[in-house]
């Protein structure tokens, strides 16, 4: 393997390496040899066949129809040559032989038309199939993904499946086609094996020998680089990484003003160069495999015709006998090589497919739960008692240690701490997105981890701090707040105001039509004021009965800054709960509650008042942030 690159240590702290120990594949995937190879066959055709049936049932059975018709045609094909060699070479004269030919020979350009009408039928089918097996098997991929819990997509193991599993689509649709040509090559190999079996049952053996070479050249190469694959994937992802920051719009600014470009270039072609030596390897070792699988073919090639000159020297076998088991040998050979290499690619792209499937079973484990205990209709509060709670992977303290609260529903309940305190977790956990290690959330006493979660999450708005900014227009940027619902001009209207957000409206070039990606023709690119106020917009358009807004105003100047506080002074008084986080202690003074946290733990509750004449933590913050806007700036000296 080659050695890990500098860049790699540098830009992302060691190998990007999978470690291939980490899924052993229980069904022996990797154990590729001719024995399994024939063995998962029938198992990888009746796999593409579910697949085609599940895209296309019609197309399906055409081409399953028109590939045993095609291989039938073959049969009587091989058949008929060997009849017409028969008449040829026999007695007689060349006007009697010709007129015995005659017949086998009409069969012949007839089972030729038929051949080129079902080859036509069967192209027409695939062609139909594929990209509708992709489209299906893409489609399941995509639904499982974004159906599962918010941990599985933050776990590095599943990731790296979600990873591989990718390209399981695109070889689900290869299947199709190799599946169509294996079919093909098996009633083809068939015909011609009972043909050498009737002709002198040596010459079976003798054509098997021919390619079994080719087949053990092919199936090692193919786990070469299925191994390679698997253990590359994620030094690949990081290749594209930096190649994306190079064109991606976020980055261009920095990348000129600060001179990125040639920085980022040399890191690509390292580990481009590094990628490059892992494919040279893999080259040099199809080079030498592909030596020794040809002199072990030429070998059993020159076995094979030497015996079939021996039964000719020795008359045990005709002339014509010998030529159609030339014929014969011929046809089975190529038929054997196309069997062999057609399973091996088959095989090779099962192996994806199987990635493929694996992440639909864990995906199905993993998924957000469907049902559950109902939430109470108009519950009075949410309480947390005894919550703790640490992210997969990280061995240092609890995001959330043993935090008991409640969050009183109708009211504005403001979280406040310093960076890393465990507020964003906190809301994390209220949506549901996470569940407690330990400790309950409770709504009016129905856990919520026994709840249907798919009902809490009707309940929640969210405005988070690095909300996603959608690359279509403004309306849908708006309207995908509650996208299960039918889009009207009504409730867009009504969510822009109760945003403020309608001179944001006003000033696009297309009002909400207007594509707000820089991206595509057309494309608009807002502030990071005006996106705040769309985000805003979102949320309302959603109209949860609990609103979470984390960091609303970061992006907001001092004047809009206070509208947006009185907008949601506003929804909290039409009955709407609003949990509110935010460094900027002034703006919570119109709390009704205030929660002060640090280091994950619940250290203050009270009002703003309560809390600033206890002289706590949230006096001394509030102390800290009024400091800077009262201090005495120094006086300029003189010239």
């Amino acid at each position: 393997m080659p050695e890990v690159s500098e860049s790699e240590r540098l830009l992302f702290g060691g190998a990007l390496r999978y470690d291939m120990g980490w899924n052993q594949h229980r069904d022996a995937f990797l154990e590729l040899d001719f024995r399994a190879m024939v063995t998962r066959l029938p198992g990888m055709l009746a796999s593409s066949f579910r697949l085609a049936r599940q895209a296309d049932p019609r197309a399906a059975r055409t081409v399953l129809i028109a590939e045993t018709g095609r291989g039938a045609a073959q049969a009587v094909s091989l058949l008929a040559v060997n009849s017409v060699l028969g008449r040829l070479i026999g007695g007689g004269t060349i006007e009697d032989r010709l007129r015995g030919a005659a017949p086998a020979l009409v069969a012949m350009a007839a089972v030729l038309l038929v051949g080129a009408l079902l080859r036509a039928a069967s192209t027409y089918a695939t062609g139909r199939l594929e990209p509708k097996v992709e489209r299906v098997a893409t489609e399941l991929y995509l639904e499982r993904a974004a159906a599962v819990e918010l941990a599985a997509i933050e776990d590095h193991a599943f990731h790296k499946l979600l990873d591989t599993a990718q390209y399981g689509a695109m070889s689900a649709r290869r299947m199709i086609m190799y599946g169509t040509r294996v079919v093909n090559a098996v009633i083809s190999l068939v015909t011609a094996a009972g043909v050498l079996t009737v002709l002198h049952p040596a010459l079976l053996p003798l054509l098997l020998t021919m390619t079994l070479p080719s087949a053990w050249g092919a199936l090692t190469n193919a786990r070469r680089r299925y191994e390679s694959f698997h253990t590359w994937v994620q030094h690949a992802r990081a290749g594209h990484l930096i190649a994306g920051l190079l064109t991606e719009p976020e980055a261009a600014p920095e990348i000129r003003v600060h001179g990125v470009g040639p920085f980022l270039l040399r890191h690509f072609r390292a580990m481009s160069e590094t990628a490059e030596a892992e494919q040279a390897r893999l080259a040099r070792l199809a080079a030498r495999t592909g030596l020794i699988a040809a002199a072990w073919t030429g070998l059993a090639t020159v076995a094979t015709y030497a015996t079939l000159g021996g039964l000719l020297l020795s008359g045990t076998m005709a002339l014509s006998v010998a030529g159609t088991a030339v014929i014969a040998i011929r046809t089975g050979s190529a038929s054997l090589d196309t069997l062999v290499l057609e399973i091996n690619q088959l095989h090779e792209e099962a192996l994806f497919v199987g990635d493929l499937q694996r992440l639909y079973v864990e995906a199905a484990e993993r998924a957000i739960p469907v049902g559950g205990e109902t939430l109470p209709e108009d519950p009075r509060e949410i309480r947390f008692e005894n919550v703790t709670f640490s992210y997969p992977g990280e061995a240092t303290r609890p995001a959330l240690d043993d935090v008991t609260l409640t969050l009183p529903l109708g009211r504005i309940v403001a979280l406040v701490g310093e960076n890393g305190s465990g507020k964003t977790t906190l809301v994390k956990l209220l949506a549901g997105l996470y569940k407690p290690d330990r400790g309950r959330i409770l709504w009016d006493g129905v856990d919520a981890a026994r709840a249907d979660r798919h009902a809490l999450a009707e309940r929640i708005a969210m405005v988070a701090q690095d909300f996603k900014r959608w690359p279509f227009t403004a309306r849908v940027n708006v309207a995908i707040g509650r996208s299960s619902v039918r889009l009207t001009e009504e409730r867009l209207a009504a969510s822009v105001a109760e945003a403020g957000a309608e001179d944001v409206v006003a000033d696009l070039p297309r009002g909400l039509d207007t594509l707000l990606v820089r991206n595509f023709s057309g494309g608009h690119e807002l502030s990071g004021g005006q996106w705040q106020r769309l985000g805003i917009a979102r949320a309302a358009y959603r109209r949860g009965r609990i609103l979470i807004v984390d960091e609303p105003t970061a992006a907001l100047d001092a004047r809009a800054e206070l509208e947006v506080f009185e907008k949601i002074r506003a929804l909290a008084g039409s009955g709407q709960t609003v949990v509110l986080i935010t460094h900027r202690l002034a703006s919570v003074r119109h709390a009704d509650l205030v929660h002060v946290l640090e280091h994950g733990r619940l250290v203050e509750s009270g009002t703003p008042d309560e809390l600033l004449a206890t002289g706590g933590v949230y006096a001394e913050l509030y102390a800290l942030q009024a400091e800077q806007f009262t201090a005495k700036l120094p006086t300029p000296k003189a010239g």
